[in-house]
């Protein structure tokens, strides 16, 4: 036996509403259109679905239970049409999001997971940038945020604000030649053997440009492509490693000195591009999930603050 979707919902509305002209009046239809409907739709069952009163309708046993039926129908319907609509729909251009390898490391990744839970119709490019090609793209109008560091990004013009703290420090295995140091400058973390990003990273890019021509040389006991196998390696041993603060796992057990250098105090910014035709709703949405993200890490502790080495653990 078939069902009319439509005399389904009527019928729902009327026992919902205890009241056929109510469950008309939800289906914007007339008294006697959806009387008739009602008795076609119990001519077609074969019994009563409804007692009529003074003061209004209410189920019969069989109407219970084809108003159980009929919720259950209706939920199915509407989750298939749902899952067909994402393919026939057109989508709206995706949202195109750079960041620097530091904030590509934790911060985007956690700002991505809650976005695009929340928001299953829109998409996000995102690709790694250093912060001058994340501002000329930006205000060229090929990308609707980024993600940069503060002493790069200058006064270009661009809509800003800040994101949060992203300063470097030197990390190396708990209990090792890092252990009751409070400060050193980079110059003395090279004398001793290092572990490094590949060379064409953002980051090791950026230390580089800041160390200048004079940089003192290095021995690198080897490179990789990851935050996180660079972390892990200078946990295990491997030697000592520059990196992001905020890069770090609070409950991975490492010796964390600050850098002394000055240019290893820097911060992110998120910057604001003038696409044309973007979505102003879907990037303000982004680029509140990208603050939460920011404001959720967690704030760790560096050597000194800790006699015994830093230990697992943030404020607030």
């Amino acid at each position: 036996m078939r069902y009319d979707l439509d005399d389904l919902r009527l019928f729902l509305h009327i026992v919902t509403e205890g009241s056929i002209t109510a469950g008309a009046h939800r289906m914007h239809l007339s008294l006697p259109s959806a009387s008739a409907r009602v008795r076609s739709l119990e001519h077609q069952v074969g019994v009563a679905l409804l007692v009529r009163g003074r003061r209004g309708v209410q189920p019969t046993p069989a109407g219970t239970t084809l108003a159980r039926h009929a919720r259950d129908v209706l939920d199915q319907t509407a989750r298939l049409e749902s899952a067909v609509a994402s393919y026939t729909q057109s989508p709206a251009a995706p949202l195109t999001l750079l960041a620097g390898g530091s904030a590509m490391h934790r911060l985007v990744p956690q700002a991505l997971i809650s976005f695009l839970r929340a928001h299953p119709d829109t998409d996000v490019a995102v690709s790694e940038s250093r912060t001058p090609q994340t501002v000329r793209k930006l205000a060229d109008g090929e990308a609707d945020l980024g993600v940069v560091l503060d002493d790069e990004a200058g006064d270009c013009g661009l809509r800003m604000e800040g994101l949060g703290d992203d300063s470097l420090v030197v990390i190396g295995q708990a209990g090792g030649i890092l252990s009751g140091r409070t400060a050193l400058a980079y110059s003395e973390v090279a004398e001793h053997p290092l572990v490094g990003l590949d060379a064409g990273s953002s980051l090791r890019r950026w230390i580089e440009k800041h160390l200048g021509p004079h940089a003192p040389v290095v021995r690198h006991r080897t490179t990789v492509a990851s935050l996180s196998v660079l972390v892990s390696l200078a946990a295990a041993g491997a030697g000592l490693a520059v990196v992001p603060r905020r890069a770090l796992d609070p409950h991975m057990s490492l010796d964390v000195c600050e850098l002394q250098d000055s240019w290893a105090r820097r911060h992110h910014l998120l910057a604001w591009g003038v696409k044309d035709g973007a979505a102003p709703t879907a990037t303000a949405a982004l680029a509140e999930h990208l603050r939460h993200a920011a404001q959720s890490e967690p704030s760790l502790r560096t050597a000194h603050e800790d006699s015994a080495g830093w230990q697992p653990g943030y404020d607030g």
